[in-house]
């Protein structure tokens, strides 16, 4: 009933399969990662660090749709670029497939790569003005030296209608497309390579509703194909929900909750994420007329100086006193749903 977070898991050779028999993908360990802040013009001293992901660990399933949810600036998408690498952890584990990839650099950095790729938030800024659809989407291919000319033309035009684009645009230019369109063709060139994750950066936040809809559609569609597993940062709770095997909530640089998506949805155990379903509108209005928000005071400390013990203790409105002073280990206290809450354990 109160089973701590571990790493109980067996190897098998091509990875390793959790105590609950699916096979374990990606397994993050207490990552961390810090920004230094540096003082001085010539002789630069560390004089503190933002500590934007601060001890971190979950595991996502081959297949599944894991949802990283939380307030912006907790760490959601630094916890995604350090997975993949973008950022170099300071501390902490990160294994891909059974491998440990943190240590990795130059050439088998590159060459796991091909396994791992990623889905970025702004379709405007992601791709390159100066270079054709087409050269966009085959650049994974040219980089990894993958093919010959005639063979990555094909594959361009295999991925364009594969994400529902016309393979005749290839030679346009990203201003000529709307931004769901956009992407679509940075989900294309996340595809070019067959990776078996990504992770996506609140692909849909920039997007009308309407073409969210379409998005996540082709997300779905494209996981059933291809048999892809996703790490899902988003803001909306609401299509996390919808799109989502299992969810993690996430408060400054730290994971509180993690648990399947309904059991999160209907049984919200932690004052933080009780806070944050509490602000998802009900299309009922005899629903949410009963519906009590949770409005939390303060603002978020900051990640330079977290608070001591739990990091939601100065806004929660269940506060006790270990709650400033210990900071809550993760604990399963149902099967598969964990909550970090001294209130809860």
């Amino acid at each position: 009933m109160d089973k701590v977070m571990s790493d109980t898991r067996i190897e098998d050779g091509a990875g390793t399969v959790a105590e609950n028999g699916k096979r374990v993908i990606v397994e993050v360990t207490d990552l961390k990662k810090y920004f230094p802040i540096r003082s001085g013009i010539v002789f630069q001293r560390e004089v503190a660090a933002v500590k934007a992901v601060d001890g971190v660990s979950f595991r996502i399933f081959q297949g599944e749709t894991l949802g990283l949810v939380g307030e912006s600036g907790c760490g959601k998408s630094t916890t995604g670029r350090t997975i993949l690498q973008l950022y170099r952890a300071t501390a902490g584990s990160v294994k891909f497939e059974g491998q440990e990839i943190t240590e990795l650099k130059g050439e088998p950095l590159r060459k796991m790569r091909l396994r791992m790729q990623m889905v970025f938030q702004d379709p405007y800024a992601s791709l390159n003005p100066r270079m054709s659809v087409g050269r966009i989407v085959a650049e994974p291919l040219v980089i990894h030296n993958i093919g010959t000319k005639k063979e990555r033309q094909e594959r361009v035009a295999e991925l364009m209608d594969l994400v529902g684009l016309n393979p005749y645009f290839v030679s346009r230019y990203p201003h000529e497309f709307s931004g769901g369109q956009r992407q679509r063709i940075g989900l294309a060139r996340s595809l070019a390579l067959n990776p078996s994750f990504i992770v996506a950066d609140e692909p849909i936040s920039a997007l009308d509703v309407s073409i969210q809809a379409q998005v996540v559609n082709l997300l779905q569609q494209l996981q059933e194909d291809l048999g892809l597993t996703y790490l899902f940062i988003a803001h909306d709770l609401s299509m996390v929900r919808h799109l989502c095997d299992r969810v993690a909530v996430m408060y400054l640089g730290k994971i509180v909750e993690v648990a399947e998506s309904e059991e999160l949805y209907t049984n919200p155990l932690h004052p933080y994420t009780q806070a944050l379903l509490s602000a998802v509108p009900v299309p009922d209005p005899k629903v949410e007329e009963k519906r009590q928000r949770i409005i939390l005071k303060g603002d978020v400390p900051s990640p330079i100086n977290p608070p001591t013990g739990c990091n939601f203790n100065t806004r929660c409105p269940v506060s006790i006193d270990v709650c400033c002073n210990e900071d809550p280990q993760m604990v399963e206290v149902l099967p598969e749903h964990w909550v970090a809450c001294h209130r809860v354990m």
